[in-house]
């Protein structure tokens, strides 16, 4: 009785490529292209001759606040608001001062001064309308502190690029600094610096948290936006009567 030859590794892969070609797979693809042969010496030479390409460096770093020029009390705060380069790329000129005191009633929070705003921040219809709301709320003028996040006037500024320079930080500080019992911010481009995710509604943020300090905070339009679209003031009153009835 003779024995049946054991299969050799050749017929093992004739056996597999006959499976996979029974499967209907019969090639083999790649994604990129595959060169067999070697390359000629005339193309070896060319290869030899092309310049190396150096790799781009990588984009220097985007300039931020040094927190380490941070005035530590609100007198020399407003100097240095006025007169620090690295806030506004080395220009200084069109810059307002924040106004009032520490330990106010009220903190109010604008993006910007207004466009013709000099030495006065919110000269123009916007604090008129500042003014009106104010008196309507039973706020005096001379209990609030009036602040902007900017400190120019910057129309369509770049606000996400603003808040990575550390313009967020920033006012936070500020906020540290003028301490006060309440706060109240006007413009929907304030929240995101004041920890508020932008996809949230601003209701979601109702106090601010900082260095151990919890400040109730009130949040609507700008007074832009109040002056261009008056309906919505009713929604600003309504939030005001939630707040202080609450």
């Amino acid at each position: 009785m003779e024995l049946a030859a054991k299969p050799g590794i050749g017929d093992e892969i004739a056996a597999a490529l006959d499976w996979w070609r029974d499967a209907g797979v019969d090639c083999d693809f790649a994604e990129e292209p595959n060169r067999w042969l070697a390359p000629t010496e005339a193309e070896a030479k060319q290869a030899a001759r092309r310049p190396v390409v150096a790799e781009a460096p990588p984009p220097p770093p985007k300039p931020t606040i040094d927190r380490g020029t941070w005035p530590q009390d609100l007198a020399t705060f407003h100097e240095w608001w006025l007169s620090e380069a690295m806030l506004d790329d080395g220009r200084t000129s069109g810059r307002v001062a924040p106004r009032g005191s520490k330990g106010a009633a009220f903190m109010v929070i604008v993006p910007e001064p207004e466009r013709d705003d000099t030495d006065r921040l919110l000269s123009g219809p916007q604090g008129k309308l500042l003014d009106a709301m104010l008196a309507a709320m039973g706020i005096a003028p001379e209990s609030i502190y009036l602040a902007s996040v900017l400190p120019r006037n910057m129309p369509m500024a770049d606000w996400p690029a603003l808040a990575d320079k550390g313009f967020g930080g920033l006012l936070m500080h500020h906020v540290g600094l003028a301490a006060p019992q309440r706060v109240i911010a006007l413009g929907s481009n304030i929240l995101p610096l004041l920890g508020n995710d932008p996809a949230h509604s601003p209701a979601v943020l109702r106090e601010i948290n900082h260095e151990g300090l919890t400040i109730p905070l009130l949040a609507g339009k700008s007074l832009s936006a109040l002056l261009e679209r008056p309906r919505w003031k009713a929604g600003l009153w309504q939030g005001w009567l939630d707040w202080t009835q609450a």
